[in-house]
């Protein structure tokens, strides 16, 4: 299993994988505009044949404050680690960055709560993040859990 930055040909296959999780609820979804826009923040593990199984990005915010976001690994890997090997290089990533406050909103806080992320008001959080938000089909009745990590 290789880690490694993402590039433009794997934008359609990412896209599908986060178009998966999201039609089951499990996680927000993303525009193909928005992944070509944001292309840098994404990382992908590929399998041993090369093929994508998973893909996470790391969102710089604001001033020493970065968002996991978009983290999703095909089910057929799914409780191998692979997952939280995308945290930490994600996190790994911010800290190159110099940045030491990592944050994520989501469905699945247990899994983050095992990684040292620990649950926060999102009103602790700069409203500059919120900016995505409106764009999202939830607006204004977020139901994605807060939790931070300082590292």
């Amino acid at each position: 299993m290789k880690i490694r930055k993402a590039k433009i040909w794997d934008v359609k296959f990412i896209h599908g994988l986060l178009s998966h999780f999201a039609d089951k609820g499990l996680l927000l979804p993303r525009s193909l505009s928005d992944l070509y826009d944001h292309l840098r923040d994404y990382a992908v593990i590929e399998n041993g044949e090369g093929d994508i199984i998973a893909v996470a990005a790391l969102h710089v915010c604001w001033e020493n404050l970065a968002e996991v976001r978009s983290l999703a690994v095909r089910e057929d890997f799914q409780g191998s680690g692979i997952g939280r090997s995308l945290v930490e290089y994600c996190i790994s990533d911010a800290k190159a960055l110099g940045i030491y406050r990592v944050f994520t909103l989501t469905y699945q806080p247990e899994f983050f709560k095992k990684l040292g992320f620990k649950e926060v008001d999102k009103s602790a959080l700069p409203h500059k993040i919120w900016a995505d938000c409106v764009k999202c089909p939830k607006f204004p009745e977020c139901d994605e859990t807060a939790l931070l990590i300082e590292v």
